[in-house]
């Protein structure tokens, strides 16, 4: 176990093509849903595909932007248009936002 994992922390990697008004929009949306579900709980890192390639290969990523859950397990991913809360929300297990109380996760 991770020491992210031990400590319940989320770990996302989100890619996205350049400064692209998609990318920006996408990084813009992510960290809002983490800032408002998770908290200080979430280690977020965004790749960008023009500049660092090898780690698109290596996470095998096929469209931008692509958002990869890695922790909590299991390791899922997002792809496309990641402008919609709802549906970010939903992609990473997370309350809708209407039934949120501050606590991060389906099990509160």
């Amino acid at each position: 176990m991770t020491d992210a994992a031990a400590a319940g922390r989320w770990v996302l990697t989100l890619y996205v093509n350049g400064a692209s008004p998609q990318s920006i929009q996408a990084i813009e949306n992510v960290r809002r849903v983490c800032d408002e579900e998770l908290g200080g709980l979430v280690e977020l890192e965004v790749i960008d595909v023009k500049q660092q390639p090898a780690l698109v290969m290596r996470d095998q990523i096929v469209a931008a932007p692509t958002l990869v859950r890695r922790l909590p397990a299991p390791l899922r991913r997002i792809v496309g248009d990641l402008s919609d809360s709802a549906r970010l929300r939903l992609g990473l297990d997370l309350r809708p936002a209407d039934a949120s109380d501050g606590h991060p996760g389906p099990d509160g």
